[in-house]
């Protein structure tokens, strides 16, 4: 069975047990243990069932190379990584966050919540794992600790819980690690929490666990109206990432909720650094500089985010995928936090969210949009080359900024497909160079 398939750009992931199953888990975990060279690592699982077997031969892994593992259960990935930064200590998240149930995955990071990716040695645990390491020495404990109480006091410190107000909150959890973590917040906090599907459930009856898509919004949006809630927010499921609907049930994009958590995080830490990839609007960046912020532009991937974060000891980082990341959280993404920030923005505000939204509203975006291409290397060359007079920027993949509009094409790293966001003055525009654009990556 080869790694190939199931070693992503940042994680590892594949269908159970065709892709990834209990004997290649071992492999990782011994490969893991021999590569972060620690005393003790940190293990979590999401709700797929198929995580119980996986996780339980990563730790079997681990424990042969002598390495003490540390079982924290059922957990959301941003309670791994508090975990890690908490405990100072490399672990392992099994989850394959918005993927379909047939799928599981594993993501690393180190001590402190570093991330492991390509380039930070996901390469090397790979090579490892291929090879095989034998058990060595005396085998590590497996002990169980519960941090979940602890992790949602951290989640708390990022809002003044006095200057909350009643609001009525509905979260869809899509049955996903959401249903264990958001409870245990919002116990603490003085909203009428209502939640859909809450049931820890791997098979995701209701609807997959993918809150970017529109059709899984439904109905979170339907359940706001019904309540004339003042805010919708939907987990994906591993819930590290978060979308928000207004209380008109629209939808708010993660550009836009970046902007607005970076302006409250700028409130607390006058002129902080904050960190946006480059598919994002250009109202974060303009937002960031009106509210006397350094806005600091990279690469899309939470890698790349994380490095410059600790590069720039910048406080905030957010990406148009609905992750955000806090460098009082170890630099790592939680989507509990943000919702908890947004949540004591509304609390001060005398208007309802479907106002506040609007002054960071400034453009039209087309969204993610993937084009199946056979050379996508070929099509960007040949957009660069349709528009001489616009500098390109080859920082992730090719940017083309022409003054009231850009476009962004990057390839996958997994896929012959060209992602392609771009973004306008208002809907028509966007419309139509979306439309100019799409012609040409098809060559037609």
């Amino acid at each position: 069975m080869s790694l190939d398939a199931i070693f992503k750009a940042y994680d590892i992931r594949g269908v159970v047990p065709d892709q990834l199953n209990a004997h290649l888990a071992r492999a990782i975990g011994a490969a893991f243990a021999r590569f972060a060279n620690a005393p003790q690592i940190l293990i979590a699982r999401d709700m797929r069932p198929s995580g119980v077997e996986l996780s339980r031969a990563f730790a079997e892994g681990a424990t042969g190379q002598g390495v003490d593992v540390v079982d924290l259960g059922l957990a959301s990935t941003d309670l791994l990584y508090f975990a890690s930064g908490r405990l100072a200590s490399p672990g392992a998240m099994f989850t394959a966050s918005h993927n379909p149930a047939k799928y599981n995955g594993i993501k690393l990071c180190l001590a402190g919540a570093a991330p492991v990716g390509q380039g930070t040695g996901l390469e090397e645990i790979k090579a490892v794992a291929d090879a095989g390491l034998a058990p060595s020495g005396q085998a590590g404990s497996i002990t169980r600790q519960d941090l979940l109480e602890e992790y949602a006091d951290h989640v708390l410190s990022f809002v003044d819980r006095d200057a909350l107000r009643p609001l009525r909150v509905v979260a869809d959890t899509a049955n996903g690690m959401g249903g264990l973590v958001v409870p245990k917040v919002f116990e603490k906090l003085p909203f009428a929490l209502d939640i859909l599907f809450p049931d820890l459930d791997g098979t995701f009856p209701n609807h997959p666990p993918d809150p970017i898509q529109p059709e899984n919004l439904k109905a979170l949006q339907a359940r706001v109206l019904e309540l004339g809630a003042d805010v919708g927010l939907a987990f994906d499921g591993d819930a590290d990432r978060v979308f928000l609907v207004d209380n008109e049930a629209d939808p708010i994009s993660g550009s836009i909720t970046t902007a607005m958590v970076a302006e409250a995080m700028l409130e607390k830490h006058p002129g902080a650094t904050v960190i946006y990839n480059l598919i994002c609007s250009k109202a974060v960046p303009e937002v960031v500089l009106e509210n006397g912020g350094k806005p600091v532009r990279t690469r899309v991937g939470h890698s790349f985010i994380k490095r410059v974060m600790a590069e720039t000891d910048a406080v905030f980082g957010g990406e148009h995928s609905g992750h955000y990341y806090f460098r009082d959280n170890y630099r790592a993404d939680s989507g509990l936090i943000a919702a908890v920030v947004v949540l004591g923005m509304l609390s001060k505000a005398t208007e309802p969210l479907s106002a506040l939204r609007k002054p960071f509203e400034r453009y039209a975006d087309s969204g993610e949009i993937n084009v199946e291409v056979d050379d996508p290397h070929a099509v960007i060359q040949r957009l660069a080359a349709a528009h001489p007079d616009v500098t390109p920027d080859w920082t992730d993949g090719l940017t083309l900024d022409f003054g009231d509009w850009w476009v962004n094409v990057r390839p996958s790293n997994t896929e012959p497909l060209l992602r392609v966001n771009l973004e306008a003055r208002d809907v028509e525009s966007c419309r139509r160079h979306l439309s100019e654009i799409l012609d040409l990556v098809k060559g037609e």
